[in-house]
């Protein structure tokens, strides 16, 4: 999978969002914004859920996040599902872990904290906002490995996720080879209209009738 993984972040979200669109697919999740890290992040899901309140008395004591974190591989992003009270989803000590396991970052439903802990590792969150709030006795994990929604869209472990300043898009492993295909193809496409400007062609002609059908939906 890693020539997948290169491909795919070669690409930026805007690209894979309209890929998806062109085929049909839902698109990008928006309102989730780069808390630290740089650049694109790529790699495959590993799902975290949480809930509202405190575990059950009887349910295992572990902390939300150490599971996905010991279940990691260096293609790892970690996508928590967040029930999106003020209370962080994610920390410090989470993302100094995660990033010695090699886990390449982490997507938040929801708040994150210690972001600026996470800015000096140069670890890669993207979440719906930020909170000094703790999850403990507000949020607890559920499970790790089994389906999610985020936003409105549903997530299952080992599915594709690109994110970068523009949003998050997640791929299902089954449409990832022709979302690749496609995405590359409309990204190329704009290169060489971006390169036509530089050369001088007036924007209207580069921005002509056929940018308007580049979307049009593909099998």
């Amino acid at each position: 999978m890693s020539d997948v993984l290169d491909r795919l972040g070669r690409l930026d979200s805007c690209a894979v969002s309209d890929a998806k669109d062109a085929l049909g697919l839902s698109a990008a999740v928006s309102g989730l914004g780069r808390a630290s890290g740089q650049g694109v992040l790529a790699g495959r899901v590993k799902t975290v859920q949480l809930a509202e309140g405190k575990p059950a008395s009887d349910a295992p004591k572990v902390h939300l996040g150490a599971r996905a974190i010991a279940a990691a591989t260096a293609e790892t992003v970690i996508v928590v599902a967040h029930p999106g009270i003020d209370a962080g989803g994610w920390g410090g000590v989470l993302s100094t872990g995660a990033q010695l396991a090699g886990v390449r970052g982490v997507i938040v439903d929801g708040p994150t904290r210690d972001v600026d802990e996470a800015r000096g590792l140069g670890f890669a969150i993207f979440s719906r906002t930020t909170t000094a709030r703790t999850a403990r006795g507000r949020v607890h994990e559920v499970s790790t490995g089994e389906p999610v929604v985020i936003g409105a869209e549903p997530v299952a472990d080992g599915d594709f996720v690109i994110a970068d300043g523009s949003g998050v898009v997640f791929i299902r492993q089954a449409d990832i080879e022709r979302v690749l295909t496609t995405a590359e193809g409309l990204a190329a496409r704009e290169a060489a209209m971006v390169a036509a400007l530089r050369a001088g062609t007036p924007i209207t002609e580069v921005m002509g009738a056929s940018y308007e059908t580049m979307l049009e939906a593909r099998s």
